[in-house]
């Protein structure tokens, strides 16, 4: 437990950051399960939109320190690969 008033307010800062990256990461993964369901029912239009917002999140989350920059790519570049294997 903090017992000095700076370790208390950084222990109250911690947990909003938490807060706020577990709810970047839900988002980041609900946009990514939308572009793996649209490559899964071959739907290409709504998958490159689903692809750009997912990659907008994956991108933003990288720059923010919730990613690591190759975890991104990762995923990025899987799921393009669905994508591309889905149109063709």
């Amino acid at each position: 437990m903090a017992n000095t008033a700076q370790a208390k307010k950084r222990a109250r800062q911690a947990e909003i950051h938490r807060q706020h990256n577990v709810a970047f990461r839900s988002r980041m993964r609900t946009a990514i399960k939308k572009v793996l369901k649209a490559a899964h029912e071959k739907d290409v239009t709504g998958g490159q939109t689903a692809y750009r917002e997912a990659v907008s999140l994956i991108d933003r989350g990288t720059t923010k320190g919730i990613l690591h920059k190759n975890t991104a790519s990762r995923y990025k570049s899987r799921l393009n690969a669905r994508l591309r294997h889905a149109s063709a």
